[in-house]
């Protein structure tokens, strides 16, 4: 499985001596399925240390791991309130437009949070400089919250992305997978990978609420990025900088 996978390609970090494994990970369900590859990592003799705000609903500390946590400005209450919005809008039906608004505005409140984490990640000079006289031989992230691979590129490290895919198809984007809309379902979309040509023409149409959701989701961390970075660079750029991609298509 792709856990397997993943543990036998970071066991490659060193030959003779255990590497030092940097995570940036994302909270809910993407942290569960990593969680579960870090202990692995550390019987295997891997120094791990992990980077998390201070609120977060399931990223705690653990002998697996050395935790570095940065603060936040929001509390605990605020994220559980907008997770448990977002998990309900998810399971909600009915029409595609009344669904797609939910899901904007989920998706927006959500972001914000991740955007101000991520901000304050990046601003925060004495962990920033902790991590980079760490000398750390690769970085693991879900790139679904690009701040990892935003970190990657400042610490030129290898990166090995996790996850579960990416919105509005940026994962095909980055990788120049092929994603024709003849047989590639888009989100919200609910058709199948055999579709009629009315089914085709319509899954095309789905491309444009895509690529809103797309601009609105991501266009703030290439601000942050940029800003960090020093110079010009959009989501895809530093996405086309993984080293490996693994997809956990299922739990």
């Amino acid at each position: 499985g792709a856990t397997a996978t993943l543990v036998g390609l970071l066991s490659l970090l060193a030959v003779a001596a255990g590497g030092k494994l940097l995570v940036v990970p994302v909270d809910g369900s993407h942290w569960l399925s990593m969680r579960e590859v870090l202990g692995s990592l550390r019987d295997r003799g891997h120094e791990v240390v992990v980077v998390a705000p201070e609120v977060s609903l399931h990223i705690k500390p653990s002998k697996d791991f050395v935790m570095k946590m940065y603060p936040v400005p929001y509390t605990y209450e605020q994220m559980e309130k907008e997770f448990k919005a977002f998990l309900q809008i998810s399971f909600e039906e009915g029409p595609f437009l009344i669904r797609f608004h939910r899901a904007y505005q989920g998706m927006r409140r959500l972001g914000e949070l991740s955007v101000q984490g991520c901000e304050s990640l990046l601003k925060n000079q004495e962990l920033i400089k902790y991590l980079e006289d760490s000398k750390f031989d690769a970085l693991l992230t879900d790139p679904v919250v690009p701040c990892g691979p935003i970190l990657a590129e400042h610490l030129s490290l290898p990166s090995i992305y996790f996850l579960r895919g990416l919105p509005c198809g940026l994962d095909f984007e980055a990788t120049q997978c092929p994603r024709p809309p003849s047989y590639v379902p888009r989100d919200f979309s609910q058709l199948t990978d055999r579709m009629t040509f009315l089914q085709r023409v319509v899954n095309l149409l789905f491309e444009i609420p895509n690529s809103l959701l797309c601009d609105f989701g991501f266009k703030p961390y290439a601000k942050l990025a940029s800003k960090f970075l020093h110079r010009d660079v959009t989501v895809p750029d530093l996405l086309r900088r993984g080293s490996v991609w693994l997809l956990r298509m299922e739990f």
